[in-house]
């Protein structure tokens, strides 16, 4: 706003007053609280700003400088006759220094209506002439940055800088139409194509234009950075939340991994050594050639368990738990020395490769090897004495097949394991899906089938051992126990 001059002819005239650069400290970011969404559904983050302790401190400090400053600048002003002989007395200056000023103090915690009684101030001021105008500019500007700035009530805040706009342009346009009729006797009001008093006029609207566009302008900008940085601070925060809950995670499913194999390991080869060791026990006495040949398959089926499990021993005493070699170096083409295994533990296992083989990727090579793996000890478990059971592995222009059937007892109700759910987790793994069912006839049917992208044929196609006339499984390499010889194998399609 433009204060009134009265010169020394006692004439009245309106005069510039510099607005001066307004120096602060940006305030940090306030918080960011979720608060329902006006439009329901997800929730809306409102970002709502407090001032620290330090900040209020800075504030009691601006307050204190500038009322110093008003001070003198009342002394000095009222020294120079700013008002001419209309001014008012001095103490009122000094009132007005204090109603000024003091509310600084409290600009962060009430902008609102710290810049309502500081703009008041300075109207009343102007109006009655006290002598200061300078610090008084600067802490209106101060009071209607700092609503801009920091006045949670958005709305609030507009309408409040609004409402001082235009209240003090309003006032300044009478206060030019009544200077303007005064003055419209004088010669220099009308010579030209513009007077120096239009221009002078034209001046003081543009500088008051420029005075609270700028308060407004900057204040904003101070709003909308300290939300942008409230934002980004909660985006880190949630980041790196997601951060340790992707690193908890990668953690519980490589225990999942490995427990996985512990149970597919211990379960196969301990199984195996349990039923072998049995019928060591029961041949020893007549058969020492047989039982020797039992024990030897015992020692090779405990070095194979000593050795996986010092695999995954390595992976868990590993940081990261990477080892030097493979997890697994197990795949597709072991299975015939699983199906060997399965014979000589006592389950009669036959083994059919169909189709032309193709190159399997190594992670979906194992897992199909493990399903195989648990079904074959599955089914020395719970199909009794007499059971038999059937290894196919399909191969055809889409995927792999692996169907693994046992005869056996009749499975009523499946009871979901360990077991089932690894075999379950390994097909998912893979990209591909798992049929766990109980025949009609007794035993169960496993079948995993995982699609492949791109199917490439191996350099030589492998051959079943043996295949009957009719598709019927072939028998594995191994000379199967004579009562196994002459037990069909029935796999129904």
């Amino acid at each position: 706003m433009t204060p009134r001059h009265e010169d020394a002819a006692g004439e009245s005239t309106l005069c510039a007053r510099p607005t001066g650069a307004l120096t602060t400290v940006v305030p940090p970011a306030g918080d960011a609280v979720e608060a329902p969404s006006p439009y329901g559904g997800e929730m809306s983050v409102e970002f709502i700003r407090t001032p620290t302790a330090r900040e209020r401190r800075s504030d009691t400090l601006l307050a204190a400088v500038l009322f110093v400053g008003a001070i003198l600048s009342s002394v000095l002003s009222s020294i120079s006759q700013i008002y001419g002989d209309q001014q008012a007395e001095m103490w009122t200056a000094l009132v007005y220094a204090v109603v000024v000023t003091v509310p600084l103090a409290f600009r962060r915690r009430w902008p609102g209506a710290v810049a309502i009684i500081v703009s008041a101030a300075y109207f009343a001021a102007v109006t009655i002439r006290i002598p200061e105008i300078y610090v008084g500019n600067i802490a209106m500007f101060i009071g209607i940055y700092t609503v801009g700035a920091w006045m949670n009530n958005r709305r609030a805040a507009v309408l409040v800088r609004v409402g001082i706009i235009v209240g003090m342009f309003g006032w300044l346009l009478i206060s030019m139409y009544r200077d303007a009729i005064s003055e419209a006797d004088k010669a220099d009001v009308v010579a030209g194509a513009m007077s120096p008093y239009v221009a002078f006029m034209l001046i003081q609207i543009l500088l008051n234009m420029l005075y609270f566009g700028g308060a407004y302008y900057f204040g904003e900008r101070s709003w909308l950075a300290a939300s942008e940085k409230s934002v980004l601070e909660q985006r880190t925060t949630e980041l790196e939340r997601e951060r340790e809950v992707t690193a908890a995670q990668a953690v519980a499913l490589d225990r999942v991994r490995i427990a996985r194999e512990l149970h597919d390991v211990v379960a196969h080869h301990v199984s195996v050594m349990g039923v072998q060791a049995g019928a060591a026990r029961l041949v020893i006495d007549h058969d020492t050639t047989q039982a020797k040949h039992i024990l030897t398959g015992i020692e090779s089926s405990a070095r194979d368990a000593i050795g996986e499990l010092r695999q995954l021993l390595e992976t868990l005493r590993t940081p990261g738990g990477d080892t030097t070699e493979s997890a697994s170096t197990l795949g597709l083409d072991d299975v015939p020395a699983l199906v060997e295994a399965s014979t000589e533990a006592g389950l009669p296992t036959t083994y059919t490769v169909i189709g032309e083989p193709v190159d399997v990727p190594s992670v979906v090579a194992v897992n199909l090897y493990r399903i195989t793996q648990e079904s074959l000890t599955n089914a020395r478990r719970h199909a009794g004495i007499g059971a038999t059971a059937d290894v196919r592995v399909r191969y055809d222009d889409h995927g792999v097949e692996v169907e693994i059937v046992n005869t056996g007892r009749t499975v009523g109700h499946l009871r979901p394991g360990l077991g089932q759910l690894g075999m379950r987790e390994r097909a998912a793994a893979s990209g591909g899906t798992i049929e766990v069912t109980p025949r009609p006839l007794g035993g169960l049917r496993v079948r995993a089938r995982v699609p492949l992208s791109k199917t490439r044929p191996v350099g030589a196609a492998r051959t079943p051992s043996s295949t009957s006339p009719t598709d019927a499984p072939a028998t594995p390499s191994s000379t199967p126990p004579a009562d196994a010889a002459r037990t069909p194998v029935r796999n129904p399609e």
